[in-house]
């Protein structure tokens, strides 16, 4: 049939068929709102002859092969929808709500001509296959068409039914295998990109002299290409659930003033990825923000600013969660598995990095982190004691024995008859006696705080100090630089309900030096001998001995009375007493 005599049949048409004609165009049309997540195949037909459209659309409308050559197991039984547009803006507006498999073109429409209409829809959409639909005279224009993009073209004279369905399989499939290539290729070439990133941020893990500048160095490089829009490190705030930002680069735009990330998972913020990375110790990738249920409490603030995935990488090393690393992509499924997995090892040289860097500052310096606490329950009795201000109570030195824990201090501006009338209705302190000389100076035995800093200590830590003072009880515990101070926040307050963090600083140990001590070099001499050379018994014996006057003259304690304290026989003491002794001569004197 010639391009003649489809105008004259259209022509001839009766009124009757014309409405006909008309209606069926109405029902086709509705069928514009197809569900995203049908299983029908979708074909838009943008085509202003009435008679070449309507031949289309009843070669497709009675066969079942087309749908079930391209999904053979979930199309059994169903014909495909046609939407049909008569001009290219409809069939643009068309193809932009609704899905689509496919698109049968012809290129001479009312509002557009020749290869401009294909290039108009391909802009449209890269991934869509496009079927050219062309007359006998313009087979020349279909070859252009598919060196420009379409998957194939129709001469409209020599159509078939079998010949259409088959053009539009191979026109679906070969996008398919397209799209696949393409997505490898992008997916190659990420992969590529974020090994060379990996490199990068090996080399600053070499040449970077502090963490803030590691961290700072590794959110530069992963936003210094356009493969990633935004990228933020944050850690635990200690004493709480919140990440806080530490470095920031790329499109931020106000992004972290105007969110709140937690890792507590009983809030609706501590269910997104940075939340769930931190607790369970893996990278968590939302690769939708617009749909991904976990990115609910923030989708609108990173929607504004381009961000349509994200990855979010712990930072760990062993037991110290050091924080996370947040990367936004400008695309949605931007973070491939062979991707995450670069990802995760990227977090994991952080961590190592991060570990690397605090023990060589712990060598190099005497600074060390101290967390403040207040206990609202501890030894009641004694804290009624502060309820003015000249009265405190202060605990110098706080020493484990087999049994109980130790603790010397001073009372000031208290009697001893109203120290030992407290001690005496406490459950809490089970002994108190005060030094003979010193009269303000007192040995506390406290049954009921051993556990806690028998664990304090497990853990790598050290009860610095004790304040009792305007009727409040508060702890110091001192940490290494590098440690974990979040989990040694939560061990406290596992062990006691009544526990509030207060502060967390840092603080170098020669400020706290004796006068006489022999400088910052004999202090780390002796701390060295402390905390590398005694045993954990050696040095209790020692520390007993000195806190409770042993070394005093005349001595405020005798060796049977200091091992009774410790739970350990007088020889015992003695045995562990000389050879600490011997130690520190050791590291004073022997060289």
């Amino acid at each position: 049939m010639t391009d003649s005599d489809r105008e004259d049949e259209r022509r001839n048409q009766s009124d009757s068929e014309t409405t006909a004609e008309s209606g069926e165009h109405d029902k086709l049309d509705t069928t514009t709102a197809i569900p995203e997540q049908s299983e029908t195949l979708r074909a838009l037909l943008i085509e202003d002859n009435p008679g070449d459209a309507r031949l289309i659309e009843e070669m497709l409308r009675d066969t079942e092969e087309l749908a079930q050559r391209v999904s053979p197991t979930e199309s059994a039984g169903q014909t495909p929808e046609i939407t049909r547009e008569n001009q290219l803006a409809d069939g643009l507006e068309t193809f932009e709500h609704s899905a689509v498999d496919v698109v049968l073109l012809d290129l001479n429409l009312p509002d557009s001509q020749g290869l401009e209409t294909l290039e108009t829809v391909s802009e449209a959409s890269d991934t869509t296959p496009i079927v050219v639909l062309t007359g006998l005279r313009d087979q020349q224009v279909g070859i252009q068409a598919i060196q420009q993009g379409a998957q194939d073209f129709l001469v409209k004279d020599e159509v078939t039914s079998e010949l259409l369905v088959r053009t539009i399989h191979h026109a679906i499939e070969r996008a398919r295998q397209e799209h696949e290539r393409r997505r490898q290729r992008e997916q190659l070439e990420a992969i590529n990109r974020l090994n060379d990133i990996g490199h990068d941020i090996i080399h600053s893990v070499i040449t970077t002299e502090t963490r803030a500048e590691l961290e700072q160095q590794v959110c530069d490089r992963l936003t210094a290409s356009d493969g990633y829009r935004f990228a933020w490190i944050g850690e635990i705030n200690p004493g709480s659930d919140d990440v806080v930002p530490k470095a920031t680069a790329g499109v931020k735009d106000g992004y972290l003033e105007a969110v709140e990330i937690s890792t507590d998972e009983d809030k609706p913020i501590g269910q997104g990825p940075a939340g769930t990375a931190v607790r369970t110790g893996t990278v968590q990738v939302a690769n939708n923000v617009d749909s991904d249920p976990e990115f609910e409490p923030w989708r609108e603030e990173a929607e504004s600013r381009g961000y349509q995935s994200s990855a979010a990488i712990p930072i760990i090393h062993e037991d110290l969660i050091y924080g996370v690393l947040n990367v936004y992509a400008s695309s949605p499924r931007a973070f491939t598995a062979p991707e995450t997995q670069i990802l995760a090892r990227i977090g994991d040289t952080i961590a190592h990095a991060i570990t690397a860097i605090e023990r060589r500052d712990a060598l190099v310096s005497d600074a060390v982190i101290e967390l403040e606490f207040r206990i609202e329950e501890m030894v009641p009795e004694l804290v009624a004691l502060t309820d003015t201000e000249s009265r405190t109570i202060s605990i110098k030195q706080l020493i484990r024995g087999d049994e109980a824990l130790l603790a010397y201090g001073t009372a000031r501006d208290i009697s001893q008859e109203a120290f030992e009338e407290a001690i005496e209705r406490s459950e809490g302190v089970t002994a108190v006696r005060f030094l003979s000389v010193k009269r303000d100076e007192f040995e506390l035995v406290i049954p009921a705080a051993a556990s806690l800093f028998e664990a304090i200590a497990t853990h790598g830590g050290r009860v610095e100090s004790a304040t009792i003072a305007d009727s409040e009880f508060r702890f110091v515990v001192e940490l290494p630089r590098g440690r974990d101070t979040r989990q040694m926040i939560e061990l406290i307050k596992d062990h006691r309900d009544d526990a509030t963090y207060l502060a967390q600083r840092t603080t170098e140990r020669g400020e706290r030096a004796e006068p006489g001590s022999g400088g910052s070099g004999a202090g780390r001499r002796m701390m060295g001998v402390l905390e590398d050379d005694l045993t954990a018994k050696q040095r209790a014996a020692l520390e007993t001995a000195y806190f409770a006057g042993y070394f005093d003259w005349p001595r405020e304690s005798t060796g049977e009375e200091i091992a009774d304290r410790l739970g350990i026989a007088p020889a015992t003491f003695n045995q562990h007493l000389r050879t600490a002794e011997r130690k520190f001569f050791d590291s004073a004197l022997g060289e």
